[in-house]
């Protein structure tokens, strides 16, 4: 099957997943509060204690990845979140929306373990670095798409208080997804007669791909920090209107959403990691633009703040594919399932770690967590830069065997 048709049903069960997302997205605190009579800060506790609880996954994933393919997990994982969101119906008190919270939660962390596992899967042998780049961005834009415009539908229906249809609309789209992955080719399945040789201590002794990890971990932070921080920067740090947060928000996933293949074209002459550190570049730019956006006039701000945002979804943009495309590339082909579960603690990580990094800077003074996070990210792309050689050597190996 050529490439682009192997693809096709893996892109409509990611979109049709990623809408029943966004969908809830808006309404994820206010249906327990609205419909299960729940206080604000019992649901808070709830949702972050069911978060930590799903963080072992990963690793449990890549403990067993050899006996499942990665399509049946990801279907697997599916199927779990979609039981739980029906079950959502049937919660009210905090233990039973702690149990259906909980389910949810391994399955999105199921889900994201796998998945790229199913992406690296769907490569022709020998295929060159521009399709398996343009395979990882079409994903990517098809991701933020999707959930865009079910987060913009789902904000419009928070004002009708429609909880209860979008919590049904939502399990739906899992089932439905799951049914469509049924169609993605499958690779051949590993052998089940014991784990691949090596396991945990042989990954933890493989320190370059611990280094990617802990990079991409900075760069995810990246990522996931204008979400976190703008809001609260621009409402009450900067004399900005606050309606401004949104259009920001959004022009952000429109570039996201439409512009990831170009990026993987424009930075086609640099090797994968070199591409990551001209990302880290540009965020160091952005977070240093909006550390000084506390001096800059309020006439000149709006602008200024625009500016600023096109270094971020150009670093994010860049950011996105290359990341994916490289942590399958570096792992050893053997093993690649279970590196690529384990990486997915890098957006783990970020998100945790994100709102504490942010709330304890800004108490120091608005600008600081802009200026912290661009020092960090600095120390992250010159890492990054120095193991150009050896995973671009890795990436040259796994790719040679393959062509021959």
């Amino acid at each position: 099957m050529p490439g682009r048709r192997r693809l096709i049903p893996l892109a409509c069960a990611l979109a049709v997943d990623m809408f029943g997302s966004g969908l809830f997205l808006p309404m994820s605190l206010l249906y327990f509060t609205e419909v299960a009579g729940l206080s604000l800060s019992t649901v808070g506790v709830l949702l972050s204690v069911a978060t930590v609880a799903s963080l072992p996954v990963p690793l449990l994933v890549g403990h067993v990845a050899h006996r499942f393919r990665p399509v049946d997990r990801v279907i697997l994982a599916q199927v779990v979140q979609g039981t739980a969101f029906l079950a959502y119906g049937w919660a009210r008190s905090p233990a039973a929306v702690l149990v259906v919270a909980m389910l949810a939660a391994v399955g999105q962390r199921l889900f994201w373990s796998s998945f790229f596992s199913v992406v690296a899967g769907l490569g022709e042998p020998g295929e060159d670095r521009q399709h398996t780049d343009r395979r990882y961005a079409v994903t990517g834009m098809i991701q933020m798409a999707s959930m865009g415009a079910g987060t913009l539908v789902g904000g419009l229906v928070v004002a009708y208080g429609w909880y209860r249809p979008v919590v049904g609309v939502n399990a739906a789209t899992f089932l439905i997804s799951a049914v469509l992955l049924l169609a993605v080719p499958r690779d051949s399945p590993a052998p089940v007669g014991g784990p691949v040789a090596g396991g945990y201590r042989a990954m933890l002794r493989d320190r370059p791909y611990l280094l990617l990890i802990a990079v991409n971990t900075i760069f995810a932070l990246c990522s996931v920090f204008i979400g976190v921080a703008l809001p609260v920067y621009l409402i009450e740090a900067l004399p900005t209107p606050d309606w401004l947060v949104g259009p920001l928000l959004a022009a952000n996933t429109v570039l996201l959403a439409s512009g990831q293949a170009l990026a993987v074209r424009v930075v086609r002459p640099l090797s994968r990691p070199r591409g990551l550190a001209l990302a880290g570049v540009l965020w160091v730019v952005w977070a240093l633009l909006y550390a000084a956006a506390v001096r800059v006039p309020g006439a000149a701000l709006v602008p200024y703040l625009l500016v600023g945002l096109i270094f971020f979804a150009a670093a994010d943009l860049i950011h996105a594919p290359l990341s994916n495309a490289l942590s399958a590339a570096a792992a050893p082909p053997a093993q690649r399932d279970r590196y690529l579960a384990v990486y997915q603690y890098c957006f783990a990580f970020a998100g945790i770690i994100a709102p504490v990094f942010f709330t304890a800077l800004y108490a120091r003074g608005p600008a600081v967590p802009w200026l912290a996070l661009a020092a960090v990210t600095a120390v992250a792309t010159v890492v990054v830069h120095a193991l150009d050689g050896s995973l671009t050597a890795r990436e040259e190996a796994a790719r040679e065997p393959a062509a021959t």
